[in-house]
């Protein structure tokens, strides 16, 4: 794994260890020598992690969408900065850039980007690890409705155990270094498929 992508708010939310960690996060990455695939923007937690890696002595790639640069977002100091068409060329950019994903605390934008790598992941597109790195509980109600999800057979077990969540950024990257994808079959009812046919 040489690069992990990051999507987060681009507001910094109402408590301050949402950029605690976010800074956290970013100072492990440039450690680690992990370059930090993200949304190019200067505001929020987005800019908080890219701040964090630069200051670390890492790389930073940005990639962001026309329209948000005429909105005068776009971090102007990262590394590489990839300005694209739309939000559609944006998240397969990234994923082509990336060899993993984290979910810091965010809203629409970040759960719409992570779980659409997610279901790629579910159909077989991509392998790459995905992670919802928790930050006091944020995700917590998240992950209940995922785990709802298994127990009204809409997930396979072995999709979900194939996300990892926690609050150990330590952790959490050693299982994406060691990631190994699961097989499961999205149509957990064999019968019920070929009845569709």
């Amino acid at each position: 794994m040489k690069s992990v992508c990051v999507y987060c708010g681009s507001n910094t939310g109402s408590r301050q260890t949402y950029n605690e960690r976010a800074i956290a996060l970013g100072t492990r990455l440039a450690k680690d020598g992990l370059a930090l695939v993200y949304g190019g923007g200067n505001v929020g937690l987005m800019g908080t992690i890219a701040d964090a890696v630069l200051e670390a002595g890492g790389e930073v790639i940005g990639v962001i969408p026309e329209q948000l640069v005429g909105w005068e977002v776009a971090h102007k100091g990262v590394t590489r900065l990839e300005v694209v068409a739309n939000m559609h060329e944006r998240k397969a950019r990234m994923f082509d850039l990336a060899d993993g994903f984290v979910a810091l605390p965010g809203g629409f934008g970040t759960l719409d980007e992570m779980f659409e790598m997610l279901t790629w992941r579910q159909l077989g597109i991509g392998n790459k690890p995905c992670a919802f790195l928790d930050v006091d509980g944020f995700y917590a109600p998240l992950v209940a409705m995922i785990d709802r999800m298994v127990e009204e057979r809409f997930l396979h077990p072995d999709q979900r155990a194939d996300l990892w969540h926690g609050d150990d950024i330590g952790a959490m990257l050693d299982w994406m270094q060691h990631y190994t994808p699961a097989h499961a079959d999205k149509w957990m009812d064999e019968k019920r498929r070929k009845s569709l046919r």
